[in-house]
C-alpha cells in the first residue's frame, strides 16, 4: 500500500548535532531510510564527520539530513538553515571532478524548493555541491532574480567558512527554522515523476498540488475501488466514465487506480490492474522512465526485468487490441483503465484499419464495441475505467463519447454503468447524450460524483492557460489577453520574429533540472530553413529523458517534437514555431496544408479541427513558459512569404503576448556582470 514520507530523515539544531554521537545519527538515518545500501552507509558517514567539522567553525542555524524534495520525489542530502539563508547541500564522496549532472542536480533541488515549499518562495536559496576529492574551486556568489543562486562548487574543506560567510542578502531578517521547516508543500510533477512516484508505492497526497487536489484524486481512486469490490462481490462487469478540467490529472488519477487496484490484487494473490493508452509516446516514454527509476532505486535489480515489469502495467491499447485479437480467452487482467478514451476509433476507422493492416475483411465493429467486448470475456466480473478528456482530437477517426454509449446501449445491455453529471457537458462532446438513459432492469446507470476530478493540477504558474489558449485559438484576441493578464507576471510568453533570439531566451530559462525543447505542429514543413524540422524522427524516451548533452534529447533543442510526440506530456520550457499552416489574415485563422511544393487549403471541417487541436496541444505542452517564434518570411521564396506570417504575429500580440528583447540583451542575461541581477 501507498506510505507517506517525513520531511527529513533527521534534523536537529547545528549545537546539538555537533554534540550528538556519529553513530546516534546514522541510526536515526537508518531506521526512517529502511532498506539501506552499503554505499550508502559509506556516503552518510562520511557526511556526518565533514559536517561536524565543519559546522564546528560557527556552530549557529539548524541542519537536516536527506530533506524530501517537493516536486521530484527525491531528497537532498543535506539541508542547512543559517541566518537569512537556505543551503541545499549536495554530496558526491569520493568524486574527484564537478560533473555537469550533479551540478544540475543539486541547482534542480534549490529550485524545486523555491517553486514548491511555501516557506521558501520568498529567501535566498544557495546550492553547494561538495566532491570530496575534488580541487578547491572559488567561490563566487551569484543570485538569479528568483533568489536562487548558481550552485557553488567544494570538496568539503571550505563548507564551513562557505557556511558561515556566504550570507543570503543583505537586510534580510533570519530564518525562523522550524516555521520554515513546517512549510507547505505545492509540488506540481510532470506525469514522468508522479508515476515514478506512485509506482513506487507513495501516496499521491505527497505529489498534489494542494489538499484539494489531493482529495479530489483521493476520492476518485476510492470510488473506482468501491465500484470493483462490489462487482467483484456481485459478479458484475462495469464500466466507470472519469472527466476532468483541463490539467486535472486524469492520467495520473488512471495511474494511481491501475498503482492501487494492482497493489491489492498482488497481496489478495487475484489478476491484476493494467493502464492502456493509444498515446504511444506517452506509453514508450513512462515504460522507460519507470524502468530507469527502478533501476535508481535498487542497482541491484536488472533494467531488462524492470522493463519488462512495467511493460505488464503500462501498455499500448493497440498492442492489447492485437494480442487478444490472437488469443480469443479472457483477459489476464480484471480491471483495465483506458486513458483518452475519447480517442477510440470509430467503426469505419477500425474495420479500414483492420483490413488493410490485419488482412481481417470482416471486422464490422468500432474500437469501443471490440474492447468492451474483450473484457466482456470474462464470466463473472471485471471493470473498464474510461478516462474522458475534450478538445484536443489530432487524429482521423476517433469516435468520442458516442462510439462508447452506442456500445453500451446496443451490444452491452447487462454491464453496469457510472459516470459523472458532466459527462453530458459539450466539452466532451456529450452533449446530446443522457447516460441515465441507460439504466436498465438489468443494468445500474447512475452518476458519482467521485468520478470527476475538478481541480487543476497543471502548471503551479499557469491555471489560466488552457482557458487562454482556447480564446486564442478561437479567435478571441480580447478575452485571450484578458486571461493572459491573470497570469504573466508568473507565466511568461514571448514572441519573435528571430530564431536565434528564441533560442537564446531558452537556453537563459532553463535551470538546474529543468526541461526545454523545440516543438511545431506536424504540418509546419516551412519551418525547416531555420532549424526547425518537423519532419524528423525522434525516439520519445530518448527526447523526454536522456541527459542534457545527449544530442538525442530535448535540452539539445536539436530534434523537434509535434504534437504526435508530445501530447500527454510536458516541459518546463518551450520554443514553438508557428508556421503558415494556420495563419491569421487580421480577420480569421486560415487553415493551410504543404504538400510537395505549395501550400493548399485544409477544406473539411475535420482537418481544419485537427490543425487547431495541434497548436492547443502546442501552446499546453509548457509548464512554465513558452517563446513562439513567428518567421519574417522570405520574398524570395513563394513558400515563404511575409504575408503568410506578418498576420499571424500582430494577432499575437494582440492578444497580449510581448516581443522578446533583442539578441544582444538576451545575451548580456546569460552572461550576466557578475552580481547575479543581469544588468
Amino acid at each position: 500500500m501507498s506510505r507517506t514520507i517525513a520531511r527529513a530523515y533527521y534534523s536537529a539544531p547545528v549545537h546539538e548535532y555537533l554534540r550528538e554521537a556519529s553513530s546516534t545519527v546514522l541510526g536515526r538515518l537508518i531506521a526512517d531510510a529502511r532498506n539501506v545500501e552499503q554505499t550508502q552507509l559509506v556516503a552518510w558517514q562520511q557526511q556526518i564527520e565533514i559536517l561536524k567539522r565543519e559546522l564546528a567553525v560557527d556552530p549557529l542555524g539548524d541542519v537536516y539530513f536527506e530533506f524530501s524534495i517537493p516536486r521530484v520525489g527525491r531528497r537532498a542530502d543535506v539541508v542547512v538553515v543559517k541566518d537569512s539563508a537556505i543551503f541545499v547541500l549536495e554530496f558526491k564522496v569520493g568524486a574527484e571532478n564537478f560533473d555537469a549532472a550533479d551540478i544540475r542536480q543539486a541547482e534542480g533541488y534549490a529550485i524545486d524548493l523555491k517553486n514548491f515549499h511555501s516557506t521558501s518562495e520568498n529567501v535566498p536559496i544557495i546550492p553547494v555541491l561538495i566532491c570530496t576529492r575534488a580541487q578547491v574551486r572559488e567561490v563566487e556568489l551569484v543570485f538569479n532574480e528568483d533568489k536562487v543562486a548558481a550552485p557553488i562548487l567544494s570538496n568539503g574543506h571550505n563548507l564551513g567558512w562557505i557556511l558561515s560567510s556566504v550570507t543570503g542578502e543583505a537586510n534580510l531578517a533570519p530564518i525562523d527554522a522550524t516555521q520554515w521547516a513546517g512549510g507547505t508543500y505545492n509540488p506540481t510533477p510532470t506525469i514522468i515523476e508522479a508515476a515514478q512516484y506512485l509506482y513506487a508505492n507513495h501516496s499521491v497526497v505527497e505529489i498534489s498540488r494542494s489538499g484539494a487536489t489531493a482529495e479530489n484524486l483521493s476520492l476518485t481512486t476510492e470510488t473506482i475501488q468501491e465500484v470493483v469490490r462490489s462487482s467483484r462481490k456481485r459478479g458484475r462487469k462495469s464500466i466507470c466514465f472519469v472527466t476532468g478540467v483541463p490539467g486535472s490529472g486524469k492520467t495520473l488519477a488512471g495511474l494511481n487506480i491501475a498503482t492501487v487496484l494492482d497493489s491489492e490484487d498482488q497481496q489478495l494473490e487475484q489478476d491484476l490492474a493494467v493502464f492502456l493508452s493509444g498515446n504511444g509516446p506517452l506509453v514508450t516514454v513512462l515504460r522507460e522512465a519507470l524502468a530507469r527509476d527502478t533501476k535508481i532505486r535498487n542497482p541491484e535489480a536488472s533494467i531488462t526485468s524492470a522493463r519488462r515489469e512495467t511493460e505488464r502495467f503500462i501498455q499500448n491499447v493497440h498492442h492489447f487490441r492485437d494480442e487478444t485479437m490472437r488469443d480469443p480467452k479472457a483477459p489476464r487482467e480484471r480491471v483495465v483503465v483506458f486513458d483518452e478514451a475519447q480517442r477510440a476509433w470509430d467503426k469505419a476507422q477500425t474495420v479500414k484499419f483492420m483490413s488493410q493492416k490485419k488482412g481481417i475483411v470482416d471486422f464490422d465493429m468500432s474500437e469501443p464495441e471490440f474492447l468492451i467486448g474483450v473484457m466482456d470475456r470474462h464470466v463473472d466480473w471485471c471493470v473498464v475505467v474510461a478516462l474522458i478528456g475534450g478538445g484536443q482530437e489530432i487524429n482521423t477517426g476517433e469516435v468520442g463519447l458516442p462510439g462508447w454509449f452506442d456500445a453500451l446501449k446496443l451490444k452491452y445491455p447487462e454491464w453496469d454503468v457510472y459516470f459523472s453529471s458532466q459527462l453530458s457537458d459539450d466539452a466532451y462532446d456529450g452533449g446530446d447524450l443522457d447516460f441515465a438513459e441507460l439504466a436498465s432492469d438489468v443494468r445500474v446507470a447512475e452518476s458519482r460524483p467521485g468520478l470527476h476530478l475538478s481541480t487543476s493540477m497543471r502548471s503551479f504558474r499557469a491555471e489560466y492557460l488552457s482557458r487562454m489558449v482556447h480564446y486564442l485559438i478561437n479567435n478571441e484576441p480580447g478575452l485571450a489577453q484578458i486571461e493572459y493578464r491573470k497570469f504573466q507576471a508568473d507565466y511568461p510568453i514571448y514572441i519573435t520574429r528571430d530564431i536565434g533570439d528564441a533560442r537564446a531566451w531558452l537556453v537563459h530559462q532553463n535551470r538546474g533540472t529543468e526541461s526545454r525543447g523545440v516543438l511545431a505542429s506536424s504540418g509546419g514543413m516551412r519551418l525547416r530553413p531555420y532549424g526547425i524540422h518537423a519532419s524528423n524522427r525522434l525516439e520519445p524516451a530518448q527526447w523526454f529523458l536522456n541527459e542534457p548533452l545527449d544530442v538525442r534529447s530535448s535540452d539539445a533543442m536539436e530534434l523537434v517534437a509535434t504534437e504526435f510526440d508530445i501530447q500527454g506530456l510536458e516541459l518546463d520550457w518551450s520554443l514553438i514555431g508557428w508556421d503558415a499552416d494556420l495563419r491569421h489574415t487580421g480577420k480569421e485563422f486560415k487553415h493551410w496544408q504543404f504538400k510537395g511544393t505549395a501550400w493548399q487549403a485544409r477544406r473539411s471541417a475535420s482537418s481544419q479541427r485537427f490543425l487547431e487541436n495541434a497548436y492547443r496541444v502546442l501552446l499546453t505542452r509548457a509548464r512554465q513558459g513558452m517563446v513562439i517564434f513567428v518567421p519574417m518570411g522570405d520574398a524570395s521564396d513563394p513558400t515563404r512569404a511575409s504575408e503568410f506570417y506578418d498576420g499571424t504575429y500582430e494577432y499575437l500580440r494582440r492578444c497580449g503576448l510581448e516581443g522578446l528583447t533583442s539578441r544582444e540583451t538576451i545575451t548580456a542575461l546569460v552572461v550576466g556582470d557578475g552580481d547575479g541581477d543581469g544588468e
